[in-house]
């Protein structure tokens, strides 16, 4: 539960099932954990979430590579070739007779470590295997699978140091404790490159054995980025001893370093092309979307004033095909309109208009004729609107000359006072002078003739 703890604080999960599970993924190492949770946050993959892309293809066919290979010592003296002379043929024929089995074993049963289904799992193995062999002062593990390593000595542009661990090799054990876990060779490692190790009988080890072809064990790798490619540019076999061993390794650096400032540098030109690409696709999509706002506001614009024009011209139609309804409407009650009365018709009545436009028209009438027929009559001329309402002048009055609810039925012109003595008073007194002068007023009505007793 402590380790639990300690996990939850350092990773920042608040969940306790995933900070265990997280810890039984590593088998329970508390660095590796953190270590692999700080990789997910700064966007690298995790360990047991591996990308789909295939893994990156080293390229091990140079024939610049830098190989350095340490013999074993010859016997000294007469009693070192007894000794070896008596082992050899007992060596001969063990590792023969090993060949012969491991040969007639791949057809009986398949290589279980052709198959690598915990690569992870292989890597965190071996870490605490070594430590508990030969302690915890050794360089700083890599602890993710060998593809994972190149794509980040790829994109940090380090040197990428790979140690195949054979642990039925007569000299690992020495090299390990005596060269490995030197204190110079440490600082080496740990200063200038990452460091990835797995044991040729875990599967990922035995994986990448196939693929770098060690000829002996120890056996070191120096991987690099090379002409774009993860390149094997040093090979260090054989048991060496610690300061031969930082000698090699400082030489092959400083002879491929050129490489990897040469690749800085192209890449820092690619990000400063990329940036100013960028930048120059910001502007353009800032000058087009500018550009795209104008377009918009004229097409809006040209919208407006069409559909204005189109408005305007509806209303032009419309005011046409009113004013062609009115003029047929005039034409008709028009043509509905009673004769006129003869002058000497005691039973009629004329009446002079005043129109809005100053002009005077004048008809007779018969006194039984509803008011209608003079709102028809002054309807169908030409100069007057198409809504007014009559007015008379003595008593003044508007004369309901449509219905309404009032006047469901308009009178007739005596029902509305028009007798006809007054309309014989009005024409002596128009013989005379005009006697009455009916107005016709445009309005929401328009309005009629003003009459004088």
């Amino acid at each position: 539960m402590e380790a639990v703890t300690v996990s939850e604080d350092l990773t920042g999960i608040e969940s306790m099932d995933q900070c265990r599970h997280t810890l039984e993924q590593h088998n329970w190492n508390i660095e590796a954990a953190v270590q692999d949770r700080l990789n997910e946050q700064e966007g690298v993959p995790s360990v047991f979430n591996p990308p789909p892309s295939r893994p990156l293809q080293v390229n091990t066919a140079d024939h610049r590579i830098y190989s350095y290979v340490v013999s074993r010592p010859q016997p000294r003296g007469l009693l070192g070739w007894g000794y070896y002379l008596i082992m050899l043929p007992f060596r001969l024929t063990y590792y023969t007779l090993l060949d012969i089995f491991r040969f007639a074993l791949r057809f009986i049963r398949p290589d279980p470590r052709s198959r690598v289904t915990d690569p992870v799992g292989d890597i965190i193995s071996f870490i605490h295997m070594f430590e508990e062999k030969y302690g915890r002062i050794h360089p700083v593990f890599y602890q993710g699978t060998y593809s994972q390593a190149l794509n980040d000595a790829k994109r940090e542009l380090r040197f990428l140091l790979v140690y195949l661990h054979g642990d039925d090799h007569q000299d690992t054990d020495e090299f390990c404790r005596n060269t490995l876990c030197a204190s110079e060779v440490i600082t080496l490692i740990n200063t200038r490159m990452l460091f990835w190790s797995c044991s040729t009988n875990k599967p990922e080890g035995y994986r990448v054995s196939q693929a770098l072809r060690e000829n002996t064990y120890p056996f070191l790798a120096v991987i690099m980025l090379k002409d774009r490619r993860m390149t094997v540019v040093g090979r260090l076999e054989g048991l060496i001893q610690p300061d031969d061993l930082v000698n090699q390794l400082t030489f092959i650096m400083d002879a491929n370093q050129t490489y990897l400032v040469s690749e800085r540098l192209e890449r820092e030109e690619r990000n400063q092309t990329q940036v100013l690409r960028q930048q120059q696709d910001e502007a353009y999509l800032a000058s087009l979307r500018a550009d795209q706002e104008k377009e918009r506001k004229k097409k809006e614009e040209r919208e407006r004033k069409k559909k204005k024009e189109e408005e305007v011209q509806q209303q032009k139609l419309a005011e046409e095909r009113r004013r062609q309804t009115l003029k047929e409407e005039k034409e008709r009650r028009s043509e509905c309109l009673p004769p006129e009365p003869h002058p000497d018709d005691p039973e009629s009545v004329k009446i002079i208009f005043k129109l809005p436009n100053d002009s005077r028209v004048e008809r007779r009438f018969h006194f039984t004729q509803s008011l209608t027929v003079i709102h028809d009559f002054l309807f169908s001329l030409k100069e007057s609107p198409e809504k007014f309402q009559i007015e008379a002048n003595f008593p003044r009055r508007v004369l309901p000359c449509l219905p309404t609810e009032e006047w469901p039925n308009p009178p007739t012109l005596q029902e509305a006072g028009l007798s006809h003595t007054e309309m014989r008073d009005q024409r002596l007194r128009r013989q005379r002078q005009p006697c009455c002068e009916p107005v016709l007023v445009p309005g929401s009505a328009c309005k009629l003739p003003h009459r004088h007793s």
